[in-house]
């Protein structure tokens, strides 16, 4: 339980990767400023989550089964909290989907809105009258830079992220009247053995009903790429958890949170031109002409921020 001056932070997804990441640095506070409720939907995916809390587990932070599909399972979470207070409310659980839209099924699809949107949204929906009534709350979506430029093969991905930041900019206008924040943390790729699998396994996929053509334009151009990305710009969990403490502890805090600065010049080049045919065509032009240079441009960006260079830096004394 939240001892008097600490903030309840209730993060949904934390079995592994992102949501896993912020549960423990929030948990690991030196001053203990936060009680983290972390949710899954299975506890028995918890012991990655508590080997990582280490000591933390059990004093600053706690388990609760949590569904963002399932308005009961949220209902009963939230039910559970002492008083339903909730400080601070981070909406990272999620799903991914990638392939050619004509191998992708139905349902396949709507899954991935009822998780990355209409569940995001069944929670606001839950927690936020209870911020306006105390006019204090802070609201944080993990989003995605596929919510702010489209990805080819990402289609229903990048879909579903759009569509929740469209609906928390316009919630957001409105919460500020009740002191109440709303942010979106906007990850590019993020090197998770989530992701890594998930693109090994769909790289073995048929994608019944998809024309030659396109499912080799998706294994020859788009799946060599995305490896060479999530491998030479991809950040760590960690990276994405520090950004979102930050924005949690800034007096002001932004709406748009991007977490890359590498990937910021891609996202840009969208807002740089107002047809759209900049980034359309840059897009086009990165994965069907240059690919070559794209994996040299990548491993060079990859070899300047790796490590070993930053280690052999002196730093001002």
């Amino acid at each position: 339980m939240a001892t008097e001056g600490q903030k309840v932070v209730l993060i949904t997804g934390c079995s592994s990767g992102i949501g896993l990441g912020i549960a423990v640095m929030l948990a690991r506070d030196e001053m203990k400023r936060y009680y983290v409720i972390a949710t899954m939907r299975d506890l028995k995916r918890k012991d990655k989550l508590v080997e990582a809390a280490g000591d933390a587990y059990g004093r600053t932070l706690s388990l609760l089964t949590l569904d963002v599909c399932s308005d009961e399972s949220v209902k009963q979470c939230v039910d559970s909290i002492k008083d339903r207070h909730i400080d601070i409310l981070i909406n990272n659980a999620g799903v991914g989907l990638v392939g050619p839209v004509e191998g992708l099924s139905m349902e396949d699809m709507k899954q991935v809105f009822e998780t990355n949107f209409f569940g995001a949204v069944r929670m606001i929906k839950e927690v936020m009258p209870d911020m306006k009534r105390r006019r204090s709350g802070h609201i944080i979506v993990i989003s995605s830079v596929m919510g702010l430029q489209g990805v080819t093969f990402n289609d229903v991905y990048s879909a579903s992220k759009f569509a929740i930041e469209g609906f928390c900019e316009s919630l957001a206008i409105q919460l500020l009247k009740f002191n109440v924040t709303l942010s979106m943390i906007e990850p590019g790729p993020v090197h998770t053995e989530f992701e890594m699998k998930m693109i090994a396994d769909v790289s073995k996929k048929e994608f019944a009903g998809t024309d030659a053509e396109t499912l080799q334009h998706f294994r020859t151009y788009y799946l060599p790429s995305a490896v060479n990305i999530f491998q030479g710009l991809g950040q760590r969990p960690k990276d994405i958890a520090k950004v979102t403490k930050k924005v949690i502890e800034s007096p002001r805090p932004q709406f748009h949170n991007l977490t890359n600065p590498l990937y910021t010049p891609i996202v840009a080049l969208k807002y740089a031109d107002e047809t759209g045919n900049l980034s359309v065509h840059t897009f086009y032009h990165m994965l069907y002409n240059l690919g070559g240079v794209m994996d040299v441009s990548v491993r060079l960006m990859k070899c300047l921020t790796c490590g070993c260079l930053r280690r052999q830096t002196i730093s001002p004394v």
